[in-house]
């Protein structure tokens, strides 16, 4: 296999991976934002939202102290016997994570809150449990603000550079993606492997946004 295939492939498992987890963790924390009155709510979503804002690098090398074998996380994981974070997949799937989190929650959490409270009450009601409201109403009514999170998720996971680089360094076969693969053609001038790769990423890019946009639209309400 390639070296550019190898990349392809570990760059889909990781967006795959990370996508999953991602969809696992962040809903909870979407639902108690969408319906939290607590005060530290703001504090939560700014926590939430700061990768969005946050230089890649900057996000890259403060998971690179943190995982690292002498970092706090790094070390504990270590002494309790487990294998380096750093420059390995689930390395990359951590730094991942933290980095498209917003991209999972912030649509989860819009969603939850659209719906408002008349169809849980409606559900209580008629003596659904907890989570019998959440299964049956939540899920098929946010289904919209889940497909956009999954989706975006994976294609932001797909497309970024600075925290896979910094955390995974660019090991081919084992930590190279997609993203490092196409810096490592440019460095050597190699711009017709380049443009294969970068173009592939475009086009995904662009048949991503086009699949969000057409879907949502068939949610929208009709207009009068």
């Amino acid at each position: 296999m390639s070296t550019d295939a190898a990349a392809v492939l570990l760059t889909l498992r990781l967006a795959a991976t990370t996508t999953v987890l991602l969809l696992l963790a962040g809903t909870p924390l979407a639902w108690w934002l969408a319906r939290t009155r607590s005060r530290v709510r703001p504090a939560v979503e700014a926590v939430t939202a700061l990768p969005l804002v946050l230089p890649p690098t900057v996000l890259g090398f403060y998971l690179l102290v943190l995982l690292a074998p002498t970092g706090p996380i790094g070390g504990a994981w270590a002494a309790l016997g487990g294998d380096r974070i750093v420059f390995s997949f689930p390395g990359l799937v951590i730094g991942s994570m933290i980095y498209s989190l917003p991209f999972v929650v912030q649509p989860l959490q819009n969603a939850f809150m659209a719906m408002g409270d008349d169809p849980l009450e409606a559900a209580a009601t008629l003596g659904a449990s907890p989570l019998d409201r959440f299964r049956t109403v939540v899920l098929p009514i946010a289904r919209p603000g889940f497909f956009t999170a999954a989706v975006l998720s994976f294609a932001h996971t797909v497309g970024e550079f600075g925290v896979v680089l910094m955390i995974g360094g660019n090991i081919p076969g084992r930590t190279q993606v997609v993203s490092t693969a196409i810096y490592n053609h440019v460095e050597a001038l190699d711009y017709g492997s380049a443009h294969a790769l970068a173009a592939g990423l475009l086009i995904f890019s662009f048949a991503v946004l086009l699949v969000v946009y057409s879907f949502g639209r068939r949610f929208e309400a009709p207009r009068l």
